[in-house]
């Protein structure tokens, strides 16, 4: 027998025994279906990628696509982690895919970072040191808990002024998100309560004790301890990444450092890592958000590859070139050019009115001739840096019986009559949950916070509960409507169903209670019936409260009030607010140095550039027209009449990329 000899060689890198994709078995044609420049990141595999997606160059499509194709080159869905800041962007690039492709893509794993963190820290919650019951505290709730402990722990006196709640939340969430030190807070925005710098850094510390000890998480900490348990790299987090084959993220240029640190994080056993953005569209800088991160991304990653986006489907080419004007005068950037294969298009137009009053009647009488030549109302859209800018077009459209909406206002869960009820809930899931107890106990008439504080104190030692009926409680001594109140917990805590049949039982109990609060229940009651609406989409009372604590469902019915008898309506938005959409027709309105932009960002060019980029982002919001107004003539209570200067960003615009118009009472 003839011996053959064999020689054992190591396996090369997995990427490099991977045959080439052959794409005409796929069941997309995807070059014919993208732009060279969308072809090229949708067929990306391995390695890290930065995509910078021009305003309006077709950067959830190009995603989407990708999902697609990772999926037609066999690789499990599962393995596929999209990483979004609203959870209806990730839902529609999951659906988009699974109806360019099939069902395969709805199996990926998409949401926003506190999402992914929720379910990660609840799956791996032993080796994330935390209790897999813990609370989710949102915004409002955080402001009670620090308010509780500022009220009762003696900081507040009456010789000194003290920051209130939501400045003491915004300074804590602003701290953990950036990176930055309270003290460098206090001084850089709040140099007024320097005096008081040790009592905030005290409340801070007791902050955090109380949330670990009463089994809390704010949204801050979802991301804490996610971005911990991945850096700590521990046997879980390692089984965890095993599992996830490509990192996907959008708007890259919104994330905070935080953020970018989990991002770095969940790239460690591989570097498969798209991020989509665009540098020029990075305005959120006051909610924590790092423009550094986008400028640095390659620095940051490995050997990583960057793709452009610059053919646009928004615009005519004179709006794209008034754009490009505006942006290439950016200090930091990755240089673009924006181009459209349109044709056709009128230059944008800068107006000088000869006061603000005669700006708002312009705009009235330019909507109503672009609504005679067939322009919806809902297709335009009137833009400003800051919302009381609109005051005077407000009134201005009411008199011309132009129906138009202010975007901003109360969302749905932030409404006091959906947080009383979701307090039951989050009791019945998390008995520790002290916050929600506080503010069900003090919407009973008798209770005040002393009565209230004596409830939970008795709570905390086990003197009371919720897991034991209440009529083997001998030592109950607050009543029957507290002992009713009892019973409804005990209720709904113990017994197996579900989270809508839990609601009903709330609802119930809650309702004569409700009557008693709000003058004007019979409107609030719509936004009650919605929320029983929305439990029936739920079976776990967990994922419930999830959801309902890190991404608001809908708007309040309230705040909406009363529908307009027309469909359609004008839209008045801040800049901030209107990014991500687009209009056939656009007027920034209010062009004035010292108001866009503003006076505060003079001294500070970051604050200046980043004001610049949100001029940016207003411009290639339109489709069609772009109208960018200013009055020359200005009125305040203390000068007067002053003459305005016209906004750095449109006062030295060439004739061949604006046209210029003066207004005046005559025209």
């Amino acid at each position: 027998m003839i011996q053959k000899k064999y020689t054992l060689k190591r396996f090369k890198d997995a990427a490099e025994l991977k045959p080439a994709a052959d794409e005409s078995k796929f069941l997309i044609n995807y070059k014919n279906e993208l732009n060279a420049a969308q072809y090229e990141a949708a067929s990306a595999v391995d390695g890290a990628y930065l995509i910078i997606a021009g305003a309006g160059t077709g950067k959830t499509r190009t995603l989407v696509y990708r999902v697609s194709r990772l999926v037609e080159l066999g690789y499990d869905p599962k393995s596929i982690l999209l990483l979004t800041f609203t959870r209806k962007a990730a839902n529609e690039m999951m659906n988009r895919a699974s109806i360019l492709l099939d069902n395969r893509c709805s199996k990926i794993n998409g949401g926003t970072f506190h999402s992914f963190a929720n379910l990660t820290l609840r799956k791996y919650a032993k080796a994330a040191g935390l209790d897999s019951s813990f609370t989710i505290l949102d915004q409002t709730d955080c402001e009670d808990v620090i308010n509780l402990i500022r009220s009762q722990a003696g900081f507040i006196s009456k010789e000194k002024r003290f920051p209130n709640k939501q400045t003491l939340e915004k300074v804590f969430s602003l701290s953990v998100n950036t990176g930055r030190k309270i003290e460098e807070i206090i001084e850089a925005d709040y140099p007024h309560f320097a005096e008081q710098l040790d009592k905030i850094l005290d409340i801070q510390k007791v902050y955090a004790n109380y949330k670990s000890k009463n089994n809390l998480l704010d949204y801050d900490d979802l991301l804490v301890h996610l971005k911990n348990f991945l850096l700590d790299f521990g046997a879980a987090a390692k089984s965890m990444l095993s599992s996830i084959k490509f990192v996907m993220v959008d708007e890259y240029q919104d994330t905070n450092k935080l953020q970018s640190e989990i991002v770095a994080g969940l790239t460690q056993l591989n570097n498969n890592l798209m991020v989509v953005g665009d540098d020029s569209q990075s305005i959120y800088s006051f909610r924590g958000a790092n423009f550094k991160n986008i400028m640095d991304f390659p620095k940051q990653f490995k050997d990583v590859k960057i793709i452009k986006l610059e053919e646009n489907y928004r615009s005519v080419q004179p709006v794209l070139n008034f754009t490009n004007l505006i942006i290439e005068r950016a200090i930091e950037k990755y240089p673009k050019n924006l181009y459209t294969r349109k044709t056709g298009g009128e230059l944008p137009v800068i107006i000088a009115a000869a006061k603000e009053n005669l700006q708002s009647k312009f705009i009235v009488e330019k909507i109503l001739d672009l609504r005679e030549e067939g322009v919806p109302l809902r297709d335009i859209a009137v833009l400003f840096r800051s919302s009381f800018f609109s005051f005077d077009l407000e009134i201005e459209l009411a008199k011309a019986n132009i129906p138009f909406q202010k975007f901003g206002g109360m969302k749905f869960i932030e409404t006091s009559h959906v947080k009383d009820v979701l307090a039951f809930l989050r009791i019945a899931a998390n008995p520790r949950d002290v916050v929600s107890w506080y503010r069900v106990l003090l919407l009973h008439e008798g209770i005040g916070p002393k009565t209230a504080q004596k409830i939970l104190d008795e709570l905390a030692t086990a003197r009371l509960t919720i897991k034991a009926n209440p009529e083997h409680i001998t030592s109950f001594k607050y009543g029957d409507k507290l002992s009713a109140l009892f019973h409804v917990l005990y209720k709904i805590h113990t017994e197996k169903s579900l989270p809508s049949e839990k609601a009903q039982v709330v609802m119930e109990y809650y309702y004569p209670l409700f009557k008693d609060k709000y003058d004007d229940f019979n409107k609030r009651k719509k936004d009650l019936d919605i929320f029983l609406n929305i439990t029936e989409n739920y079976k776990s009372l967990d994922s419930l409260l999830a959801d309902m604590a890190i991404e608001p469902v809908i708007d309040s019915v309230i705040d909406i009030g009363a529908e307009d008898k027309e469909n359609e309506f004008v839209t008045l938005s801040t800049i901030h607010s209107a990014k991500g959409l687009e209009w056939h027709t656009v007027f920034i309105i209010h062009l004035v140095e010292g108001f866009f932009p503003s006076s505060r960002s003079a001294d500070n060019i970051d604050s200046l550039e980043e004001e610049r980029r949100l001029m940016y982002v207003a411009s290639t919001r339109a489709k069609q027209n772009l109208f960018l107004t200013y009055p020359m003539n200005m009125y305040s209570r203390e000068e007067g009449i002053t003459l305005s200067k016209p906004s750095r960003f449109i006062s030295d615009i060439e004739p061949d990329s604006a046209e210029g118009w003066l207004l005046d009472e005559e025209s």
